[in-house]
């Protein structure tokens, strides 16, 4: 039973639905798999996933090889789905062996942006595609390895800087989904260790989800508070 559970919760977490809103991360997820859906499609030829994860998006891309990357650290029990184990400093490819890549929710846990950007860069091929997420209004998550949060100004900074050009530029949860966004994960985090999961659900996080998921449709977007970056660029230079 609770390995069925454990399996409707990854499905859920990723690509919410029905069971989705009884999650904290509803809105949050919701918006970042509708934007992947539409842009994982300009992706193509052999692709690299850094920081791979479960590899939720293998599905969506319609690619010729699919390979997944992640550092080799204490961790290691849940990098299973891992193809390839690195240092976190080299990436044990040839320069420019892949045609596009991605990377979703991992920039912040890296602390020398630079670092990672430099060797996608290298192992990219020029006008390779490069598809990659990473939050904005968002708890600090994966402690002790969260760094930062990065403005689409600041994400548009360091991608040129490591050769990169902005094709399109997405602020996801740009509405009042990031209000009631923030009151799902902070009651959650408040009452969690004090009632039991199942009424934290009902009781909080699910009617909170309904209201939030009707008042979006009736107030208008801000582009300047949202929850999520979801960035499409392309390789223009060697570094």
């Amino acid at each position: 039973m609770r390995r069925i559970l454990e399996k409707i919760y990854l499905k859920e977490e990723f690509n919410p639905k029905i069971i989705g809103l009884f999650l904290p991360g509803y809105f949050m997820a919701k918006e970042l798999y509708r934007n992947m859906l539409n842009l994982t499609p300009k992706l193509g030829g052999r692709l690299l996933d850094i920081g791979c994860g479960t590899k939720p998006y293998d599905f969506m891309c319609n690619v010729d090889e699919y390979i997944g990357i992640e550092i080799d650290d204490e961790d290691r029990k849940n990098h299973t789905h891992a193809d390839v184990l690195y240092d976190g400093k080299v990436m044990p490819f040839e320069d420019k062996s892949f045609d596009s890549a991605l990377s979703s929710e991992v920039l912040e846990h890296v602390f020398n942006p630079d670092t990672l950007l430099k060797e996608v860069n290298r192992v990219m091929k020029m006008d390779g595609i490069f598809l990659m997420t990473t939050p904005f209004f968002w708890e600090e998550h994966g402690q002790p390895y969260d760094y930062a949060r990065y403005t689409s100004f600041g994400l548009e900074y360091i991608l040129d800087k490591n050769g990169f050009e902005v094709v399109e530029q997405i602020k996801c949860g740009n509405g009042i989904e990031v209000v009631f966004q923030t009151m799902s994960n902070y009651l959650f985090r408040a009452f969690k260790l004090k009632f039991p999961f199942i009424l934290i659900v009902f009781l909080l996080i699910f009617p909170i989800n309904i209201i939030g998921l009707v008042v979006s449709k009736i107030l208008p977007r801000n582009n300047d508070m949202y929850l999520n970056n979801i960035i499409l660029a392309k390789k223009v230079k060697d570094l």
